[in-house]
């Protein structure tokens, strides 16, 4: 079975993924919201996570609705690329 892949992890890939080099992996909470109130990621960070997942995990999501779950928080994020990674 390959390797559980931390939130730690992926908090700090997105950092360097998305250029939001000022926050922290401390600072991002896994259960926060990635996009609105939280991290504040828009429409155009929502395409850069897809790219971000099939690079880094070899997901490809092609269900633009499935996406919605997927990207609720870190959390969720992180528990689908454990469920769903291929690298």
């Amino acid at each position: 079975m390959s390797r559980m892949v931390e939130c730690h992890e992926i908090k700090e890939k997105l950092i360097q993924a998305l250029q939001l080099e000022d926050l922290s992996a401390e600072e991002i909470l896994d259960d926060a919201p990635l996009f609105g109130e939280g991290l504040g990621l828009d429409s155009v960070d929502a395409i850069e996570l897809v790219i971000f997942l099939d690079n880094e995990y070899g997901i490809k999501i092609e269900n633009v609705g499935q996406s919605q779950s997927i990207f609720v928080s870190i959390q969720t994020l992180c528990d689908y690329v454990n469920q769903n990674k291929t690298k």
